[in-house]
């Protein structure tokens, strides 16, 4: 029987590689590969599959932040109550709960740098809890999601005379 972190591990490489390709990687058959992958749709671990954007290549605008969200709950009010209402926004692509100086480390998506300074100022910061937010514009992207983002004909290495 394959292992199923193998098998994560070759989804997260490329989740379009056909079945007959992974079981032959895994050497198990096809079948036993559509198996674990259905288990692990059904037990939750496997939760979507998604495409990794180089946006700099797309001529739409596009602005991705990243957001320090600090807060003060009560006795009633848990970590996962606020994370429950922040997630449920669009703009919203990535919530985690972190260690350190703040609580939250949250990702907005926008088509332009007001966009999202706007839903953060207007949906996130009146939140009750939300005792401070700080925003970081993600300039450029050099690696997602194990994928480097390069351009092979560029080389952007300063050049030193002696």
């Amino acid at each position: 029987m394959a292992d199923k972190l193998e098998l994560l591990d070759l989804l997260l490489e490329d989740a379009r590689e056909s079945t007959a390709t992974i079981s032959r990687q895994l050497g198990c058959d096809e079948a036993e590969v559509e198996a674990m992958i259905a288990d692990l749709e059904d037990e939750g671990a496997i939760l979507g599959y998604q495409a990794v954007v180089d946006w700099s290549r797309i001529e739409e605008d596009h602005v991705e932040a990243e957001v320090e969200l600090n807060l003060e709950l009560d006795r009633e009010t848990k970590y996962a109550d606020v994370a429950g209402r922040i997630a449920k926004f669009d703009e919203v692509t990535a919530l985690r709960l972190v260690s350190g100086d703040y609580d939250f480390d949250v990702t907005v998506e926008g088509d332009s740098m007001r966009d999202v300074s706007m839903f953060v100022s207007e949906q996130i910061a009146p939140i009750p809890e939300v005792t401070q937010t700080v925003t970081h514009f993600v300039m450029d992207t050099y690696k997602n999601r194990g994928l480097e983002f390069t351009d092979s004909d560029e080389d952007d290495r300063l050049s030193i005379s002696p």
